[in-house]
């Protein structure tokens, strides 16, 4: 059950409970495998899903590999993608790997995690090896790929570093002979590719894995920084409970089952409380955010984070220790927010405005290019949850 919880499909089925019942008759523990590109620099909670499970395998006494593929990285994955995706610099690339690793032990017993740089074997393997691995693969095998399917339809080109995504990715698990590989259900071909290619150097196919996607803030994309809908796993405490609460009551039963470690039953109770008449989705997602935000903080700041809020948003007052920024008499207020890293950008500043979401003092701001020296040791909001005293 502990293994079956949170996942979407395991493929084959049969293979699985094989593999596990050798794995106790002999005493040797499963090669679990996990990859990631580090394309990004921030892990949300979309990706704990798959750590979660990773963390599962950790419990039994498996060993688990968080794969960084920094080679990869530079091809990009094309997994559902409509159109060429954009190679990475390599300096990006390295920036981001360490703090995927440090995030990932939020969940990870890292202690007890390999960690392992596809680079290492990727980048030795000469032109006739790369050659005798691209046989055992036929073009019509990666044109059955849904999004390569959909292009080729469509006339939008394929080129061919993309075919080498899906390869590389089926290489890792030949070089690391896993035994069991973790995926998103947008992985399920490059999974799939690894069985096959796995069978072709006559070792014994992983079984594949699935975690499902997680919809983000928004309820209806899948949650992504890029598109702004995502809750970040080293989120402060008060922003992460405000995320939280933010999504809409249809998620809330996913949340719990897919971004918590609530056992079977608990989900199956909250299932059924959300049935009755009398569910009342508000405290249910205030007990979601408390869960969450202990997860990657603690019971004391999950706590704190709760009061925050309801001092904020229920009360109306204004939270303790607001952040400071000095100013000059020069700077405009849009250049001093900009530069106290409260927001990201000017244009994200400007909109902010004209959406009505900026206030002095409960006052709102209709003009973004008012001199910040004129607002001294007034507070200043910005959405919902940020404050800014600028001295």
């Amino acid at each position: 059950d502990l293994i079956r919880k949170g996942t979407e499909e395991i493929l084959p089925d049969d293979a699985l409970e094989l593999k596990l019942q050798n794995s106790i008759k002999s005493k040797q523990p499963l090669e679990v495998k996990c990859g990631c590109d580090p394309s990004r620099p921030d892990l949300h909670l979309g990706h704990s899903v798959i750590l979660r499970k990773m963390r599962d395998f950790q419990d039994l006494g498996h060993n688990v590999t968080l794969l960084i593929g920094d080679f990869t990285a530079m091809i990009g994955d094309p997994s559902g993608r409509n159109k060429l995706r954009p190679q990475i610099d390599q300096k990006i690339i390295k920036e981001n790997m360490q703090t995927y690793i440090n995030q990932a032990g939020c969940i990870l017993d890292m202690k007890h995690v390999r960690i392992a740089y596809n680079s290492k074997w990727l980048k030795e393997i000469d032109f006739l090896n790369l050659i005798n691995i691209c046989s055992k693969i036929t073009v019509s095998r990666m044109i059955e790929r849904e999004d390569f399917n959909k292009r080729y339809k469509s006339g939008i080109p394929i080129f061919l570093h993309e075919f080498l995504y899906p390869i590389a990715q089926a290489y890792d698990s030949v070089h690391l002979k896993a035994d069991i590989e973790l995926g998103g259900t947008d992985q399920k071909f490059n999974l799939l590719m690894a069985r096959d290619l796995q069978r072709e150097f006559n070792i014994n196919p992983q079984v594949v894995i699935t975690t499902p996607i997680i919809e983000g803030t928004d309820g209806k994309e899948k949650m992504s920084k890029s598109l702004n809908n995502f809750i970040g796993l080293t989120e402060k405490p008060s922003d992460m409970y405000g995320k939280i609460l933010s999504i809409p009551d249809e998620l809330i039963l996913r949340y719990f089952e897919f971004c918590t470690w609530s056992s079977l039953k608990e989900v199956k109770d909250i299932k059924k409380r959300s049935q009755g008449e009398s569910w009342d989705p508000r405290n249910e997602k205030r007990s979601l955010a408390r869960k969450i935000v202990e997860i990657y903080h603690s019971r004391e700041k999950a706590n704190k984070a709760e009061l925050d809020f309801d001092n904020l948003f229920i009360k109306k007052d204004i939270p303790d220790n607001i952040p400071t920024f000095s100013i000059t008499e020069k700077d405009f207020l849009i250049d001093s927010i900009v530069k106290s890293k409260i927001i990201s950008s000017r244009s994200e500043f400007k909109r902010l405005v004209k959406q009505g979401a900026v206030t002095v003092d409960g006052k709102k701001v209709d003009d973004f290019r008012v001199k910040a020296s004129t607002l001294k040791l007034k507070t200043i909001k910005i959405g919902k949850r940020k404050f800014l005293q600028l001295i």
